[in-house]
C-alpha cells in the first residue's frame, strides 16, 4: 500500500508540473509561435521558448493503458485511481485533456486521435500514412550546460542552418504530448513542408529543431495570427517549430 501511495504521489507531482508547462505551451511556446517561411534562413533571429509539456510522464504498455478508463464519464474513477484531488489543478488538466480528446474532429483535418500508448500512436500514424515504413521527426534541445531535453527560457536564437527534408506526398501525422498522469499524445494528420533547423540560443543552448511550414489555411493556426503576419490564409506558407515533446511521423 505504501509503495502504491508513493507512486500515486509521484504521478500527481508529474501531472502538476505538466499542467503548468501545458499553459506555457498554449501561451508562448514554439508550438504557438508562427512566422513566415521566407524568414527562415541562416543568420535570421527569432525569440523562442522551448518547453516540455509533460516532463517525466511515464509511458505505459498498450495492455496496461487500455485497462485504464479514458473517458470523461469515468473522471471520478480516474482521479481516484491516481489519488488526484478533484478540485486540484491536476484534476482540471485531466478533465481538459479528456474534453479535447472527445471533441469532434477539427474542420480541415482528415483524422485525429488521442493515443494512450506508443503502440497506438504508431498504429494511428501507420494507418493514416498507408504504410508501417514510417519514422518520427523530433526537436532536440541541448541546454547551456549540455543537458539534453532541457526546457529553456524565452530568449533570442540565431538560425545557423536550414535543411529541407524530403516528405513523401507531404502528408504527415503530428503528435503532441498532453497533460495526463501517463503519456498521452494528441495526434492528427497534417500537410506541410518540413525543414531541419539548427539554432543557437543567447544563453548558449543549442537546438536541432523541426520546422513545419503550411501553405494551406491550417486549422491549428488562429485567424489573429494571419492578421498579425499581414497575410491571407492559403497565400503564403506559415511556419512553426515542433515542440521537443512532439513527434512528426513521416514515410521513410
Amino acid at each position: 500500500m505504501a509503495t502504491r501511495s508513493l507512486a500515486a504521489a509521484h504521478l500527481l507531482l508529474l501531472l502538476s508540473v505538466g499542467t503548468a508547462s501545458g499553459y506555457q505551451y498554449e501561451e508562448d511556446s514554439v508550438g504557438r509561435t508562427f512566422f513566415l517561411q521566407h524568414d527562415l534562413y541562416p543568420g535570421s533571429k527569432m525569440t523562442l521558448h522551448f518547453t516540455l509539456a509533460s516532463p517525466g510522464a511515464p509511458s505505459l504498455p498498450r495492455a496496461r493503458a487500455d485497462s485504464i478508463p479514458f473517458t470523461s464519464t469515468k473522471i471520478p474513477e480516474i482521479l481516484s485511481l491516481f489519488s488526484i484531488p478533484s478540485n486540484s489543478p491536476a484534476a482540471a488538466a485531466v478533465r481538459r485533456t479528456l474534453a479535447e480528446c472527445e471533441a469532434p474532429p477539427v474542420p480541415g483535418v482528415k483524422a485525429q486521435r488521442c493515443a494512450t500508448s506508443s503502440e497506438s500512436m504508431v498504429d494511428f500514424a501507420a494507418s493514416n500514412l498507408g504504410t508501417r515504413a514510417i519514422h518520427p521527426g523530433t526537436t532536440r534541445v541541448i541546454g547551456k550546460k549540455g543537458e539534453e531535453g532541457a526546457a529553456t527560457p524565452r530568449q533570442a536564437y540565431v538560425v545557423q542552418s536550414v535543411t529541407p527534408l524530403p516528405v513523401v506526398g507531404r502528408d504527415m501525422v503530428a503528435c503532441h504530448a498532453m497533460p495526463y498522469p501517463y503519456a498521452v499524445f494528441g495526434c492528427h494528420t497534417t500537410t506541410a513542408a518540413v525543414f531541419a533547423v539548427a539554432l543557437a540560443g543567447a544563453d548558449g543552448a543549442r537546438v536541432e529543431a523541426l520546422a513545419a511550414c503550411h501553405k494551406d489555411a491550417t486549422p491549428g493556426i488562429p485567424w489573429p495570427t494571419y492578421q498579425k503576419l499581414g497575410i491571407t490564409p492559403g497565400t503564403v506558407a506559415v511556419c512553426h517549430f515542433l515542440p521537443q515533446d512532439g513527434k512528426l511521423w513521416m514515410r521513410k
